[in-house]
């Protein structure tokens, strides 16, 4: 997903949301689903808004004189932050944090891989805003949906860039309908749930920069 939003092939995602069984409430959003007369009304609390602010949390390093140390105390823009997606950031000139395309390699004084929900906001590198947000069945994907998540077109297939060609696909939705079981597991496409789809810019840099 990282390496899709830093190519800039990733302007969407899809998150499972489930309706509400609260009251009525400021910012819920209303579906109904069948018939004119006899619809089901179902309601829904997204967590996000147009105008949102997100930094994105992905893998990465450190030193290895770090690695027994929390995030939480780790000096902030104190060190270099190592990208598994690809890519550093670190302090490019006395006062001046930036990010960069190397090492392409991991280097050895790196330290052990850290999962993304620890990444600290302040080492982040890519900002989205929320453009539009829309609560849909799975299935109600379009074309043009399935590319925004970062599917892309090879001659007549579709698939990631990583697609072995056995496993390409004659159309955008099919090949994300893979994607989905894939990551959601066998059968998560076909149980067709509710889902928050979310449109977003992109731009490389620091929430607070």
């Amino acid at each position: 997903m990282v390496r899709a939003l830093l190519a800039g092939r990733k302007t969407q995602t899809r998150r499972v949301i489930n309706p509400t069984s609260r009251g009525m409430a400021p910012g819920q959003l209303m579906i109904f689903e069948g018939p004119r007369f006899g619809a089901t009304v179902y309601r829904f609390e997204p967590r996000f808004e147009v105008g949102d602010r997100l930094y994105v949390r992905e893998e990465w390093r450190l030193g290895r004189k770090w690695d027994d140390t929390k995030p939480s105390m780790l000096p902030e823009r104190g060190m270099t932050v190592l990208y598994a997606a690809g890519g550093s950031s670190s302090n490019i000139a006395p006062g001046e944090w930036g990010y960069e395309n190397f090492p392409a390699e991991i280097p050895d004084w790196a330290g052990r891989r850290r999962p993304g929900m620890h990444l600290p906001r302040w080492a982040s590198r890519l900002t989205l805003t929320v453009t539009d947000v829309r609560v849909q069945r799975l299935q109600d994907c379009s074309e043009a949906d399935a590319i925004a998540e970062g599917i892309q077109q090879y001659g007549r297939f579709f698939g990631l860039p990583d697609t072995d060609w056995d496993d390409a696909e004659l159309t955008a939705v099919a090949a994300y309908h893979r994607l989905w079981n894939d990551i959601n597991g066998a059968g998560a496409w076909e149980a067709n749930p509710w889902v928050v789809a979310v449109s977003f810019d992109v731009r490389k840099g620091n929430i607070d920069d």
